[in-house]
């Protein structure tokens, strides 16, 4: 899964240190008011919204803003509605790209999608085309020079992790949805400095991208991400890690 950490790599170190730090708390408020309207307000007997709230003070989102957040998921504040939905289609080169969005207004984000992926060499397809090949799960991205292999191996697994992989100057953790919180809680307790991580979707299998078309890949997912209402966009694709350092 060498594409997947290369790229989650450099986005998370992005996110950590560039101006969008606002554009993050926005699809933050947004998923937590999701959250909140769906299982209510109290994150004891709402673990979604537990791990957005953890994720949101990780990211240094004002606790008022949290607040408000819930609030407006509960109906105790007013807010907009928004719909949860999946979208699913092709980038340059076939790579598969599956996105998961919360819109007040669908007709207009498909329109706006089909733009972005038309533009980058790639279009929309039907649903179920490519969320076949994606697989939910926890995932950590810890850095080689970070920790031993042998002790992170043994703290991972203890904790409930599937698997260990390495990927060049990382290694890569995979655990069940369901594991994701007890491998990170486990991780924080031994202090190993954690490069990314979150609940996502994990290929089952790559395409491999290069040149032209690998450039073309990386900028359609910038697009994609950038877009107000795309809360999380997952691809099948392969980049050499020179390709992915110049166009970071």
């Amino acid at each position: 899964m060498s594409g997947h950490s290369k790229w989650h790599s450099i986005k998370h170190k992005k996110a950590a240190t560039d101006a969008k730090r606002g554009r993050i708390f926005t699809r933050l408020i947004k998923e937590i008011a999701v959250a909140a309207r769906a299982g209510g307000g109290d994150m004891e007997a709402n673990p979604r919204l537990r791990l957005l709230v953890n994720t949101a003070k990780a990211s240094n989102m004002p606790a008022d803003n949290i607040k408000r957040a819930i609030m407006r998921g509960t109906g105790e504040l007013p807010g907009v509605t928004y719909e949860e939905v999946t979208y699913e289609g092709y980038g340059p080169g076939g790579a598969a790209i599956f996105m998961r969005l919360l819109t007040d207004n669908r007709n207009r984000t498909v329109a706006e999608l089909r733009h972005i992926l038309s533009k980058h060499s790639g279009n929309l397809g039907e649903n179920g085309c490519v969320a076949w090949l994606f697989e939910k799960k926890g995932y950590f991205v810890v850095e080689k020079a970070a920790v031993d292999e042998d002790k992170l191996m043994e703290i991972a697994l203890t904790a409930g992790a599937d698997d260990m992989k390495e990927d060049g100057d990382n290694f890569e953790i995979l655990t069940s949805p369901e594991s994701y919180e007890a491998v990170k809680s486990a991780l924080e307790a031994a202090k190993i400095p954690i490069a990314a991580s979150e609940v996502t979707m994990i290929p089952q299998n790559y395409v491999k991208l290069e040149g032209k078309e690998a450039q073309t890949m990386l900028k359609l997912m910038e697009s994609l991400e950038d877009h107000e209402d795309v809360q999380n966009v997952w691809s099948n694709f392969d980049i050499d890690a020179a390709e992915l350092k110049e166009a970071s």
